[in-house]
């Protein structure tokens, strides 16, 4: 999953791996709340557009998978002999929602959320891609490789969805503007070795 093939303009930090490997339990914990939080997000889309039949029928399998990876991301942190631990404040997510435009009408506002979300599942596909490349953790690296392929997955989700409410052009305009505000986002924060993003 290259960085181009998702669309991402600015790169991960090289740097980002080799801290992480040497705090894994704080990634570990870290990435269950995100797979939790990307649970949460497509129940409260959902919730919040029951009408839309075609992201009810889509959104409701990703739901299932994204709470299975929290499962798993447990396993992962019991078999190490952590536990789960408490939420960190995810700077990236508070700063990543600043780019989407308020008002509109309902299908203007579900697009900005289904591109935010595109986003943060492009995102989180580049850094499973890298952890899986150079993590020397082999049952990591399995594992990383797995959530890499299921997250490109929901990251075209998002954005075939985008497609049935707004015209393509107006998706695609829009995409490349919150692809440049992420960029510029990434270049603001400090490489966390204790965060996912």
């Amino acid at each position: 999953m290259e960085k181009h093939v998702l669309g991402l303009k600015l790169p991960t930090d090289p740097r980002w791996v080799n801290i992480a490997e040497k705090k894994i339990e704080d990634i570990l914990v870290d990435h269950a709340y995100c797979e939790q939080k990307a649970a949460s997000s497509c129940i409260s889309l959902i919730v919040k557009f029951p009408e839309k039949q075609e992201l009810v029928d889509m959104l409701t399998p990703v739901v299932a998978e994204e709470w299975s990876h929290f499962e798993r991301v447990l396993d992962e942190l019991k078999k190490r002999g952590y536990g789960l631990g408490r939420p960190r404040k995810d700077e990236y997510v508070i700063k990543l929602s600043s780019l989407e435009k308020k008002g509109g009408n309902r299908e203007e506002q579900l697009v900005e959320k289904l591109l935010i979300n595109a986003l943060i599942e492009a995102r989180s596909c580049e850094r499973f891609r890298l952890l899986w490349k150079n993590i020397s953790d082999k049952s990591l690296q399995k594992f990383y490789y797995e959530l890499m392929v299921s997250e490109a997955g929901h990251y075209k989700n998002f954005l075939q969805l985008a497609k049935e409410y707004m015209p393509e052009n107006y998706v695609t305009i829009r995409w490349k503007e919150i692809l440049k505000g992420e960029a510029e986002i990434l270049k603001t924060l400090e490489v966390r070795a204790d965060r996912m993003h």
